[in-house]
């Protein structure tokens, strides 16, 4: 088998899926509950890309210097311990 066999195709570049707008009328904390969940989804696939691939490797600090990198404000304890599980459950 030739090492050209083994290479992947190049990837196409990545377009990002088009927003829909939240439901409106729900209570204030679901709509905290979920944009905490979408930053702690955000947190995890980045903390996954730069090679954090257990639980026990990614503390608070380093959880927080990730959000600085990608540029999303620094998140909470809560924040932190949601990022830990999604990197736990995913394995």
């Amino acid at each position: 088998m030739s090492v050209a066999a083994l290479t992947t195709p190049p990837l196409e570049p990545f377009t990002p899926l088009r927003k829909k707008p939240l439901p409106a009328g729900l209570p204030r904390e679901w709509y905290v509950a979920h944009n905490r969940r979408l930053k702690a989804m955000r947190l995890a696939i980045a903390l996954l890309d730069s090679g954090v691939y257990h639980s026990a490797q990614a503390g608070d600090e380093t959880i927080r210097t990730t959000a600085a990198r990608i540029g999303v404000h620094p998140p909470s304890a809560v924040t932190c311990r949601m990022v830990r599980a999604l990197i736990h459950s995913s394995r």
